[in-house]
């Protein structure tokens, strides 16, 4: 949710009035920090304990640095292909984000066709396509053309009725949001927000802490689209007011303080009792595990996503260095 193309990050973009481009720039970072931190902790762990992740069976997989390197590069291109393709049709200012999501909308289905109808088709397992380059199973020869693009028409089916469904959510939130945002400022609440805030006496960074906290609070019991849509409103007119001093430019504040939130609200997958990525993990382990252990085991992620926050709001360059070099 936090590598770009997020759909967090445009929500946040188009509520703080700011690039959504700037933004996709600026969470590269702290993505491959988030991923670099869980890379370091899997490593140091599964050495210390080689139970913890066993080796695989020696029939199972190819076999030899090729055939690896193969099924490697034929699951990892075409998805980047397709980030790239949206990021870069929006950072050269051939699309807007809507119409790069379109782009991406139209390759992920070029991408299904390629792999559920042509490659079986012709006797290719999609997945050995570039491992092996040969036919392989009867029962995927057998498979026509024909039944193959109705196979793919179920499952695009599926795939369009539950974004729609996921999108009417996200928009009738928007619009709620959006009515309350309007109705708040209307009536001076922003204003009231600064005074507030202002009369606690906490200072930048005082204020900063502060506004984490209660993120990571919510994260425990709300989703990130509720928490963006209704908490980022009233928090705006405070962000504004922020002043760092030389840790990090004024011009950069709310673009810093953006990314800050997105790693915060990257927890909130992970927190019980309501964390999705929980629930998700729940779903698809064996029957012997336990929730309990899933919440216990999710402890040190939840720990290096707060380390993570606080080497980006310690080190704001981690963050703004990029879109400074990319775009000016």
């Amino acid at each position: 949710i936090l590598i770009p193309p997020s759909i967090m990050l445009v929500i946040m973009a188009d509520l703080l009035s700011r690039s959504v481009g700037n933004l996709f720039v600026a969470a590269v970072f702290p993505g491959l920090l988030l991923a670099s931190l869980y890379f370091i902790y899997i490593v140091v762990r599964c050495t210390l304990n080689p139970k913890l992740a066993p080796a695989l069976d020696v029939d199972v997989g190819p076999r030899g640095f090729g055939p690896i390197m193969g099924m490697v590069l034929r699951s990892f291109i075409p998805p980047v292909l397709l980030i790239l393709a949206v990021l870069g049709s929006i950072l050269m200012g051939l699309a807007t984000p809507t119409e790069a999501a379109g782009v991406g909308a139209m390759g992920a289905i070029l991408l299904g066709v390629l792999n559920l109808v042509i490659l079986p088709a012709l006797g290719v397992k999609p997945m050995e396509m570039f491992v092996t380059g040969e036919p392989v199973g009867e029962s995927i020869v057998d498979q026509s053309l024909g039944q193959n693009l109705k196979s793919f028409g179920k499952i695009l089916s599926g795939v369009m009725e539950s974004t729609a469904l996921t999108n009417a959510m996200i928009f009738g939130l928007f619009v709620g949001a959006t009515l309350f945002s309007f109705v708040f400022r209307s009536l001076g609440g922003d204003g009231i927000v600064v005074e507030l805030v202002e009369s606690l006496g906490l200072g930048s960074w005082g204020l900063l802490f502060m506004l984490m906290g209660i993120v990571f609070v919510l994260g425990f019991f709300f989703d990130w689209i509720e928490i963006t849509l209704i908490v980022l409103p009233v928090f705006a007119p405070i962000i504004e007011q922020l002043d760092f001093g030389d840790h990090v430019a004024k011009v950069d504040t709310v673009y810093w303080f953006a990314i800050l939130l997105a790693v915060n609200l990257q927890t909130s997958f992970l927190t019980p009792p309501f964390g999705f990525a929980l629930f998700y993990m729940k779903g698809v382990a064996p029957r012997s595990i336990k929730i309990q252990q899933i919440y216990a085991g999710i402890v040190p992620f939840v720990l290096l996503q707060i380390i993570g926050l606080g080497l980006v709001m310690a080190f704001p360059e981690i963050a703004m260095w990029l879109p400074r070099v990319l775009l000016n």
